[in-house]
């Protein structure tokens, strides 16, 4: 995304023209930055060449995940409703794992009946239901064990997974006892030890620190795994010139951890994927002036892009045309829903701007349109995929028709 002739493009199609054929707030996505982070992302690991599965909870409109199916990528799943979403998307079931502490009996049922890869289980109680479900079909059912390993990602709290006051996964001892207790079932086959630790990571020390207890784990429990699921989270840059993770460092720790072992890893990449691929376009309603500050009113709103009032998250905001005015007040980017929590961001010297004007906020792809909500009875955006010179409607706007 750049300014052509101070107008704001994606891959050289004006946000503009977009904003005026589909309306706003419309979410847009880059194929050739989808292309370009698959690409690199299996270029750093090559050397051990992973089973590369797409977190669908980062984004799950299912022509994107149709996109991503193309370059061989599998699936993480979080409910049946992922995998039913990630199968009708052409997903191969051998590339689906399915996480999460609270699979229900269906869930579980339903994964067993599509033959999935793994299910990952985190709880004894978990795996005494997948027994039960297995038996009752007389089939031999693959799990994994997620392990927490009590590692600090140096995260945001709300998305840390990897700490023993975290709800993921098991601890060590219970780890140890659910690997004998697997080993003596004959409907379950422990083929995985699985491990996340947390989301956003821009730094690789924690993963090493993590692979250190891993590889500590698996001698001592003296068992044959095939598959080691590393998880996800690796973080992308919000700001224009924040830290990225530093991939080359990540797979040089994998690959020392993997000089005393022969696993098939596994990685759950979600926003590293998605989330610089996506802007959310949005036209400026109303300016209410204040005394310090000026209230730039959007037509999108936290039901559109939940992540600043959820996490306090940060996008970068941008105007679709470029000026040379500056505003001298603070300008406030707030949305019409009635929480004094729907604001995306708070600028000093920003462009000055005018009622309805065109801004855009910046990689939203991953957690943007999954975790939007009909909050205030209000439609969900359209979403547009930008390939080549065409745009292609990939999801509709919702029609209030239909939402009441």
């Amino acid at each position: 995304m750049k300014y052509i002739d101070k107008s704001l493009s994606i891959e050289k199609i004006k946000i503009q023209d977009i904003a005026k054929k589909f309306g706003t707030p419309t979410y847009c996505y880059s194929y050739k930055q989808l292309k370009k982070n698959i690409n690199n992302f299996k270029k750093n690991f090559s050397s051990f060449s992973p089973l590369v599965c797409f977190a669908i909870k980062s984004n799950t409109n299912i022509n994107l995940i149709r996109e991503i199916r193309k370059f061989g990528l599998g699936a993480d799943v979080v409910s049946a409703g992922e995998l039913m979403t990630a199968l009708k998307a052409g997903i191969d079931p051998k590339k689906i794992v399915f996480s999460g502490v609270g699979k229900t009996s269906i869930e579980i049922n339903y994964a067993i009946n599509k033959k999935i890869l793994l299910i990952n289980a985190e709880s004894k109680s978990e795996i005494n239901e997948i027994e039960r479900i297995a038996r009752s079909k007389n089939k031999i059912v693959n799990i994994g064990i997620r392990l927490n390993p009590n590692t600090d990602a140096k995260t945001l709290k709300q998305i840390s997974t990897g700490k023993k006051e975290n709800k993921f996964g098991v601890n060590e001892k219970m780890f140890f006892d659910l690997v004998n207790y697997s080993k003596l079932s004959k409907n379950i086959n422990l083929k995985c030890l699985s491990v996340h630790i947390g989301s956003q990571i821009l730094d690789h020390k924690p993963y090493e620190q993590m692979l250190k207890v891993v590889d500590r784990i698996i001698k001592k429990s003296n068992h044959k795994f095939e598959f080691i699921d590393l998880g996800g989270g690796m973080g992308i840059s919000y700001e224009k010139n924040n830290k990225k993770l530093n991939y080359q460092k990540y797979n040089t720790a994998i690959k020392k951890f993997l000089k005393n072992h022969k696993f098939k890893i596994i990685f759950e990449p979600g926003r590293s994927i998605v989330g610089n691929i996506g802007t959310l376009i949005s036209k400026v309603i109303y300016i209410k002036e204040n005394d310090k500050k000026d209230f730039i009113i959007l037509d999108a709103a936290m039901n559109d892009l939940m992540r600043p009032a959820l996490y306090g998250a940060h996008h970068r905001t941008l105007p679709a045309m470029k000026t040379n005015q500056t505003s001298k007040k603070i300008y406030e980017f707030v949305g019409p829903i009635c929480e004094s929590t729907d604001k995306f961001t708070t600028l000093k010297k920003f462009q000055k701007l005018k009622e309805k004007d065109i801004v855009v906020m910046c990689d939203v792809g991953a957690y943007g349109m999954s975790l939007s909500s009909n909050y205030n009875v209000r439609p969900k955006p359209a979403e547009v995929l930008i390939k080549g010179s065409k745009i292609n409607v990939i999801k509709k706007r919702q029609k209030l028709e239909d939402l009441v």
